[in-house]
């Protein structure tokens, strides 16, 4: 089966379908449609691919779309095509012999429009819709399945985004910096399926969940990148919650235009902005702050918001003021691309929303276990609202053939499937001995989000064990190091010992284990208490020859961390960032809150911290609260990181925090998931893991019970 990749194709939308269409009437035909994609630098400026099909059966063929009737000059735009084709391809070794590619590069022109076209004469090919499938059936892929896989890799083109900003050379073979150097070498490339989430476009708006590590920021700084690239003056805007992603975004959008561009983005047309803003220059602005000014209405700053409408409602109330204010908003962005949105009110996505023109281009990324406001996010049904006859302004409708609104990454590429089972165990309040916490609104997320169910079910009253598999979580994140070594909680009697303990395991890190100090974060979840709970061990660091920095306040506001220095930070601003070492401190203040609100929102900020870690974890805290944590992780532990407990009932649900609600019912979502099921069983019939004469069996046998009950 094809699996089409639906990029931008704005310019030539008709013959895009048209092409998909047809492709998919060969059952037999596997591989991969770009539409829209790859964007290939040229001394002329970007070449933007109609079409780009890569087979197992009939290798690589590009095509050049005609959209009306006017073919012109096809067979310069096919030499162009593949002479830009072939010099982005033979960077990589495994695809050329010599200084030959190892397959040939063929070039359709399909005119669907036009059924009377020149003829083909090799290597000119040209096709009209009846004519399609039998001229590309005479092309062949000779080559073994892992230059083929080498090859999709090379055209998704992701390669080194994610490697280490600097080259790292441990001389212990078994430290934790050799360890750490692996780690990253094998998450240097972004999976297919982030590949994908990076390149579909959708006109209209766009979701984007995961766990935390499955890579929502690098997704949409790609998705910049290569939307930049197709649409050189559109005004696009990238904005998030955390002021330190704003180095990250730029760093990520640059080097990905560069690769695929030749050039630098042009960042008169970029806007990597802040949510709220304020008065100053371009590095100060943020999406609010210009959204007043466009629309001449008063601008509150933090402490008016504060007085005016309450502490923890600042920036919903301004947004709401603002949005009731502007009865025509005026358009500030052609897009906008929305990181954290599990930290920003509703109101502020919808005066992301209204600051669009028609078709509004919105693509928000949240995972709302990382939510650290206590805010639940609405369906998207629910958070643009309606219009005036009552019906939702966005609907996530998943057309069949069509670019995907609504997509989940289930895989991590950060955390070690033990690390992110803590996480989860401690968010939900799995082993909790009074219960859990929160829940998921769609059972079937806990699949999703990349868990299987091993024993019971995802049903009312029911014991069911999920586990993390080696597709979701993979291995090379957890067999570096024993399991007790990735994970550690730790209590002390007194904040001096806790002091004192992380400030030996710190140097021990770094003058032992070839750990650079870049390479640990200390994170203390309670924002209010950071500055004061940091100065110790700081003060000790500093004694022992150890920099450390406190991100944005010893640092400036957008930048976390600094090379030489070990980055001691509150959870809002680690929010987006990563380290190999990641100190959690004060754990105990996570354990439990005065209602169930601020318990979800005290598990929220643990999972946050805990998941900001590539390799390893240390959790430390004081007293009874500490004592709580311990416990519900040596469950965990006891349990083989598995997540064993009693799935709630309707009635049990209700008091707990819902998260990522749906909207629709049960009925939508299961329809959602037995679709997707659908696809993926098909898939695996023809890869050949599935018996298709054996299911057919099994299936006729299920119909007969069902008609004898």
């Amino acid at each position: 089966m094809i699996e089409v990749i639906w990029g931008t194709s704005q310019e030539k939308p008709i013959s895009s379908r048209l092409l998909a269409e047809d492709l998919a009437k060969d059952a037999a035909l596997d591989g991969y449609l770009y539409l829209g994609y790859p964007v290939i630098g040229t001394p002329t400026g970007p070449l933007k691919l109609d079409g780009l099909l890569a087979s197992p059966q009939l290798g690589l063929i590009a095509f050049d779309l005609v959209e009306a009737n006017e073919i012109g000059d096809f067979q310069s735009r096919q030499d162009e095509i593949a002479s830009m084709l072939e010099v982005r391809l033979k960077p990589h070794p495994g695809l050329k012999n010599g200084r030959q590619l190892k397959f040939d590069i063929h070039v359709v022109t399909y005119c669907p429009a036009k059924p009377t076209h020149p003829e083909s004469n090799d290597p000119y090919f040209i096709a009209s819709r009846p004519e399609l499938l039998g001229l590309i059936n005479q092309f062949t892929w000779t080559e073994s399945a892992s230059v083929y896989k080498t090859l999709v890799g090379a055209i998704q083109v992701v390669t080194s985004i994610r490697a280490g900003k600097q080259k790292r050379e441990p001389k212990k073979e078994d430290s934790r910096g050799a360890k750490l150097k692996r780690v990253e070498d094998s998450i240097a490339n972004l999976d297919q399926h982030q590949s994908q989430a990076v390149i579909e476009t959708v006109e209209g708006v766009q979701r984007i969940r995961g766990l935390a590590g499955s890579g929502k920021t690098i997704v949409l700084a790609l998705k910049v990148a290569y939307l930049h690239a197709q649409n050189p003056t559109w005004r696009i805007g990238v904005t998030f919650n955390t002021r330190s992603l704003k180095e990250q975004f730029r760093r990520l959008i640059n080097s990905f235009t560069i690769e695929q561009t030749g050039a630098e983005p042009d960042w008169d047309c970029i806007d990597i902005i802040n949510a709220w803003g304020g008065p100053g220059d371009k590095e100060r602005d943020g999406i609010y702050h210009k959204f007043c000014r466009a629309n001449q209405i008063p601008y509150l700053d933090f402490g008016m918001a504060k007085g005016k409408f309450g502490e923890g409602k600042e920036f919903q109330g301004a947004c709401a003021e603002a949005l009731a204010a502007a009865k025509e908003p005026t358009d500030l962005y052609d897009m906008i691309l929305i990181d954290e949105a599990q930290d920003l009110p509703v109101e502020f996505l919808r005066l992301c929303f209204v600051s669009l023109p028609p078709p509004h281009r919105l693509v928000y990324a949240y995972d709302e276990l990382q939510s650290l406001t206590g805010s639940s996010m609405p369906p998207a049904e629910e958070l643009f609202g309606t219009s005036a006859d009552g019906k939702p302004l966005v609907r996530l409708n998943q057309e069949d053939g069509g670019p995907r609104q609504d997509i989940i990454l289930e895989k991590c590429y950060r955390n070690s499937g033990p690390l992110l089972a803590t996480a989860h165990a401690l968010g939900f309040g799995i082993y909790r001995e009074k219960g859990l916490v929160q829940i998921f609104d769609d059972d079937n997320l806990w699949t999703d989000v990349g868990y299987v169910v091993e024993e019971g079910a995802l049903e009312p009253a029911t014991a069911v064990t999920l586990a993390r598999t080696t597709q979701t979580s993979p291995e090379f994140l957890q067999n570096h190091s024993p399991v007790e070594d990735l994970i550690l909680f730790q209590k002390f009697d007194s904040a001096a010992d806790q002091a004192k303990w992380l400030v030996q395991s710190i140097r021990n890190d770094i003058l032992e284990q070839e750990l650079r100090p870049e390479d640990i974060v200390v994170i203390n979840p309670n924002p209010i208490t950071t500055k004061r709970e940091v100065a110790l061990p700081r003060e000790m660091l500093f004694s022992s020859g150890i920099n450390s920095e406190l991100a944005g306040v010893s640092t400036a506001a957008d930048v976390f961390s600094k090379a030489g220095a070990v980055t001691f930070t509150g959870v809002f601003r680690a929010k987006g960032n990563e380290a190999g070492m990641v100190y959690i401190m004060n754990a105990q203040d996570c354990a439990s809150g005065w209602d169930k609100t601020a318990t979800a929102l005290g598990r929220n900020r643990l999972f946050t911290a805990i998941s900001r870690s590539k390799a390893w974890v240390r959790v430390l805290g004081l007293g009874p609260n500490m004592d709580v944590l311990t416990n519900e992780w040596r469950a965990l532990h006891e349990n083989d990181y598995k997540l064993k407990f009693t799935y709630p009932t309707m009635a049990e649900k209700k008091e707990l925090r819902i998260i990522n609600k749906v909207a629709g019912g049960k009925a939508k979502t299961r329809r959602t998931t037995v679709k997707q099921q659908r696809e993926q069983l098909l898939q695996a019939v023809q890869r050949g893991e599935v018996d298709a004469d054996q299911l057919i069996l099994e299936l006729e046998a299920l119909k007969k019970t069902g008609k004898q009950k």
